[in-house]
């Protein structure tokens, strides 16, 4: 429903019906409790919905479609006061003729208009002309969505205009500038002591929100003067919303959020304008032995990069910084110093992968004593007194609409590109909160699309620490490729070319000898060749950079073409080296349901089940985030050339078949 393309084509009239069918939709599927009269609502909207999708769709006739009656009531709600039904059914018998009197005419119209000069003007106006239909009982759709937002943020929002102790409607206001100098707010949301927490000023679906900006602002202007209190400003259309904290020291320009605040996010809000701190003036966080977690010169440049950003009210930031030099530290660093500087409650950290999200979860314990809850593992009891959540996007999709859209003050969204944003950007969209993006990827190849999420004009990042900057400042080892290939490798394979036990092998494989014809390229694709696999894992025991000891290679990952021929290579590695007892290498991928477990071995950690693990054998997964600091050798066991992620994520660098990186 927030797609442009989809935005750009349909009336405003018509999203907002669909919006208020999400809202109440989402309450009653997560165990909301949805009013009789609200279901009667909805069923009227979706109704109209139909009509409306019928006639500029299906090019139907309206008097074509049956007439709209509200369904009997069941036996559990004879409480309804059933003049009061008859007397809305009538109300809708009316309001129902008049729409189709209005259909009629505007298919008389359609009928004789020409088409028009563009497909997309033509089809806006077409989808307007049709929603203007379902505008006429446009105020009480507008007044009950907010409701409706209002509620889904644990708002006790009352029927029919009446107020509660948490929202008056219709406040009355003085020194307004109109003859009278009276005015009305449309609504004020109230904390326990009976203090403004914000004023919501409505207009018309066909009005630009920001028409009530200022009217606004004069509402809240005299509830500041008399209540001593200075209420957060939203402005809405039923479909827009825009919320202004015009405080004049901790403020922030106007800016579109999901939905409202909760009363106890409005009163953090609030409370932040008095117990803020400057940045600058907090101490970073030490781990146990008293060192910086991020101490290192470039991560304190960066820290201090995106603490003036955000002092200066940007509200994203964008670090770049090269594998391996720190970005989770970092992270870890500015979570903390937000926090102990007040400026957030809550952090979100967000991963592509449940092993960054456990990897992340055990960095955040290890240098910050913060509670954390981490999405799809943490008992749900632990969630209401969280400071840090870690969570992969999809597991976050699943549950956000759980929390009010001003629930996070912070999200750092680890391995940041166009590409998580394509797919997740409603996380984005719904939380309305600071944003730091985290990448690895150069910024020559970082798109343009994502400096422009994170508002970084002119292609530069708020802060980016190179790999050629980390090897000239000693933070990485340079790396150096040392390639091997075979006469398969380079020239394929053809029959006259091969042996005898050569045909033997192909032939064991039901593969025909004399049918083949690959060149080296096609080669992998068509068999997993023994041997050649073979010369690759001997290539590494002899070539490899070895562990302390000088006499086994250390820690290295073997990056296979697919699952199957992972397996080939571990088969053929237990063959060759069975003294190892198949402890010394192992695959680690998707297939494997252990494999957090085998992470962890490969790893060294203290909840190692086997510390011999020293090979790694992998498809996909171990191609970026995961911290293995001991590794000291990349083996490409693919076809040609291909495109590794390891050295700089979305960084294209390319490696024959059988090279080995030796990072010396």
């Amino acid at each position: 429903m927030n797609a442009d393309v989809f935005t750009s084509m349909m009336p405003e009239a018509i999203i907002m019906k669909m919006d208020a069918l999400r809202i109440h939709g989402n309450r009653a599927a997560h165990g909301g409790r949805i009013k009789a009269k609200d279901t009667y609502w909805l069923l009227k909207e979706a109704y109209l919905l139909g009509i409306w999708l019928y006639v500029r769709y299906a090019h139907g006739n309206v008097d074509d479609c049956p007439k709209f009656t509200l369904p009997p009531l069941t036996p559990s709600s004879g409480r309804v006061d059933e003049k009061r039904l008859e007397d809305a059914i009538k109300a809708q018998d009316e309001s129902r003729e008049r729409e189709l009197a209005l259909q009629r005419a505007l298919q008389q119209e359609q009928e004789k208009a020409e088409h028009l000069t563009q497909r997309l003007n033509e089809a806006r106006a077409r989808n307007q002309h049709v929603a203007d239909i379902l505008s006429i009982d446009e105020a009480e759709t507008r007044r009950r969505l907010i409701d409706s937002r209002l509620l889904a943020a644990d708002w006790n929002v009352g029927e029919e205009l009446k107020n509660t102790d948490q929202v008056t409607q219709e406040h009355p206001v003085k020194g307004q500038p109109t003859a009278t100098g009276d005015g009305y707010a449309d609504y004020v949301l109230w904390d326990e002591a009976h203090k403004p927490l914000a004023v919501v000023e409505a207009k018309k679906t066909s009005v630009n929100a920001e028409q009530g900006r200022i009217q606004a602002r004069l509402y809240a202007d005299w509830l500041e003067k008399e209540y001593g209190q200075r209420p957060v400003i939203f402005y809405t259309n039923g479909y827009d919303i825009w919320l202004w904290d015009d405080h004049k020291t901790h403020g922030y320009p106007p800016r579109r959020v999901f939905g409202f605040y909760s009363k106890e996010s409005l009163q953090y809000l609030i409370q932040q304008r008095e117990t803020r701190l400057p940045l600058n003036s907090v101490p970073h966080v030490k781990d146990n032995e008293g060192k910086a977690v991020a101490g290192r010169l470039y991560q304190l440049e960066t820290i201090a990069r995106v603490s003036e950003r955000f002092t200066n009210k940007y509200r994203q930031s964008l670090i770049v910084q090269a594998t391996g030099t720190g970005k989770t530290r970092v992270a870890i660093a500015l979570s903390k110093l937000m926090i102990d500087a007040r400026w957030v409650k809550r952090v979100l950290f967000l991963c592509d992968r449940k092993e960054l999200r456990k990897q992340a979860a055990n960095a955040f314990n290890q240098f910050t004593n913060e509670p954390l809850y981490v999405v799809g593992k943490s008992k749900k009891a632990d969630r209401q007194n969280a400071r840090i959540y870690i969570a992969t996007y999809p597991g976050m999709m699943k549950i956000m609409d759980h929390f009010d859209v001003g629930y996070f003050d912070l999200i750092i969204a680890d391995e940041s590109h166009r590409s998580i944003y394509n797919v997740y950007g409603d996380l984005f969209k719904y939380f309305d909160a600071l944003q730091i993006g985290l990448t690895a990827t150069p910024i020559d190849m970082v798109s343009k699309t994502t400096f422009g999420l994170f508002g970084c004009e002119g292609r530069i990042p708020t802060a980016n620490y190179s790999l050629e900057d980390a090897i000239a400042d000693n933070n990485l080892v340079p790396y150096e490729v040392v390639t091997h290939t075979t006469e398969f490798l380079r020239e394929g394979i053809k029959r006259e070319k091969l042996s005898d036990a050569q045909i033997r092998e192909l032939e064991e494989q039901g593969i025909d000898p004399n049918m083949l014809e690959f060149d080296g390229k096609a080669l992998d694709e068509a068999i997993y060749n023994k041997d050649t696999n073979r010369y690759i894992l001997r290539n590494l025991m002899e070539n490899g950079l070895k562990d302390r000891d000088g006499q086994l290679p250390g820690k290295t990952i073997i990056f296979a073409r697919n699952h199957k021929h992972a397996l080939l290579l571990n088969e053929l590695f237990d063959d060759m080296y069975p003294q190892f007892a198949g402890r010394f290498c192992q695959v680690i991928d998707n297939y494997d349901p252990r494999a957090e477990q085998l992470i962890d071995d490969f790893k060294g950690l203290d909840e190692s089940t086997n510390k011999e693990l020293t090979i790694a054998i992998s498809v996909d997964m171990l191609d970026t985030g995961i911290d293995v600091p001991e590794i000291v050798n990349l083996v490409f066991a693919q076809t040609g050339q291909i495109k590794s992620e390891v050295l700089a994520d979305d960084w294209p660098w390319y490696a024959p078949l059988s090279g080995v990186v030796r990072l010396r």
